[in-house]
């Protein structure tokens, strides 16, 4: 038993004196490194790159499974949605096809019914495309100017389209410049039509950015998003002209959600149509008179 116990005894000292010196060890490793570091940082910045080649190639493997089961699972949701894209596409395709084939046979009607009467078409619009450049409008007008006038060829009562959608009107006209009375203005009135239904109405503009509908028969069931294009009456604008669509009606006003708003234009395309137009013209200048 004294024998056990001494052994014990002798066995706890040196386990100290490991913990000991091996803290003392590693207290002078570390400061043999940073005066190694300090010494020679060239040897330091050499040994941390080795180790860093030593291991990125094993954390590259690592990260290898991870990383391509992340693009397995990305290959199967890409492939449910490119299943889904691929229906509605075969569907919209579909619609498609159909209303080229009705289109197809109105046009060959309608040739066939222009030849039996004799119609004489329009003649090829001509348009010039120019740069907004000054919104002049406020709470009591909405216009807006642009960059090219009566030197190219624009003229009062022209329409201003964006895209196919139509926006207002040419009111003045200066050498190098003109006003655009958009269809939101107060002084704005447009012959129009609901596309469906093929009743008429006057759009007409109230300083809002929701033209309503006047003059629409009661009898007519106008209900929101309805198309509503331009009608040619009254020789202002050639009929069907995109204009917007009914966006509310409420207590017998019938409002019009415009396809493109004021704050969205930045080029517009004034368009001749070789019609009169809604605006008269400038009078002559003395110098024309001479």
């Amino acid at each position: 038993m004294k024998q056990h116990s001494g052994a014990l005894g002798r066995l706890a000292t040196l386990r100290l004196l490991a913990q000991r010196f091996t803290f003392l060890a590693l207290a002078m490793a570390s400061f043999g490194l940073m005066l190694l570091g300090k010494a020679d940082t060239v040897l330091v910045e050499r040994l941390r790159l080795a180790v860093s080649d030593t291991v990125v190639p094993i954390l590259d493997v690592m990260s290898r499974p991870a990383s391509t089961i992340a693009e397995v699972v990305g290959a199967v949701r890409e492939l449910a949605t490119l299943r889904a894209e691929n229906v509605r596409l075969r569907e919209e395709n579909a619609n498609l096809m159909h209303w080229q084939t009705l289109a197809r046979q109105l046009d060959n009607e309608n040739r066939a019914l222009r030849g039996q009467l004799n119609f004489i078409p329009d003649p090829d619009p001509s348009f010039v495309t120019t740069r907004v450049v000054g919104d002049t409008g406020g709470a009591f007008v909405h216009s807006m100017l642009i960059n090219s006038g009566s030197r190219e060829g624009i003229r009062k009562g022209q329409a201003v389209i964006a895209g196919e959608f139509l926006v207002g009107r040419i009111a003045e006209v200066g050498q190098r410049s003109a006003r655009v009375l958009l269809l939101t203005d107060i002084n704005s009135h447009i012959p129009v039509i609901l596309e469906n239904s093929r009743a008429k109405a006057i759009l007409t503009g109230d300083n809002s950015d929701r033209p309503r509908l006047s003059y629409l028969s009661s009898n007519t069931n106008a209900a929101p998003g309805d198309r509503v294009v331009s009608s040619g009456h009254g020789g202002a604008f050639p009929p069907g002209l995109p204009i917007g669509v009914v966006s509310s009606v409420q207590d017998g006003i019938v409002r019009v959600e415009p396809f493109v708003h004021r704050y969205q234009l930045e080029y517009v395309t004034v368009v001749d149509y070789g019609l009169a137009g809604i605006m008269p013209s400038d009078p002559p200048s003395e110098g024309r008179e001479r």
